[in-house]
């Protein structure tokens, strides 16, 4: 009788270390995936060394894209008639913004702090997304708490400065 007690409560043992192990994988697959979105304007902003940096006049907006004339602030830039940021909740006509340029395209990408943190906001919402997964999947209720504190830190924080 004893080894059946011990039996089942192994077989416990390995369920509930299957259960976070798997729910585990899934918040650091969440987590890469905010990064991996994240990374695609961040790179641009963060990296700014050898890229070309200047300002944007809106001066037409289409349902997905907002266009104007460029202002190199760097050396080596050049000015262009027109470059095309993507059109979001931050960027109006009429409004000059400070941009650094895709390599190879006149697509740009709001720099400084702004554009810093408003390239995150996929990972904030992953932040908050594997917060879930970690608090009811892994039952780890304090990191749960500490992933959803700084994925509303990030989101908050670019919301204010845009």
């Amino acid at each position: 009788m004893p080894s059946a007690v011990t039996s089942s409560q192994g077989a416990l043992v390995v369920l509930r270390f299957g259960r976070v192990a798997a729910m585990g994988t899934v918040a650091v697959l969440i987590l890469i995936a905010g990064v991996w979105a994240s990374w695609g304007s961040a790179q641009h902003v963060m990296l700014t060394k050898g890229r070309e940096s200047g300002t944007i006049e809106v001066t037409r907006c289409g349902a997905d894209t907002c266009s104007g004339p460029y202002s190199p602030i760097s050396a080596g830039s050049q000015p262009r008639r027109s470059v095309v940021i993507e059109k979001n909740v931050a960027v109006r006509q009429g409004q000059t913004y400070a941009v650094v340029v895709k390599p190879g395209s006149d697509d740009v990408v709001r720099s400084g702090p702004a554009g810093v943190l408003y390239s995150w906001v996929p990972f904030g919402g992953a932040l908050l997304l594997a917060s879930v997964v970690v608090a009811g999947g892994m039952r780890r209720t304090r990191p749960a708490w500490v992933l959803a504190g700084a994925g509303i830190a990030l989101l908050t924080a670019a919301f204010v400065t845009i």
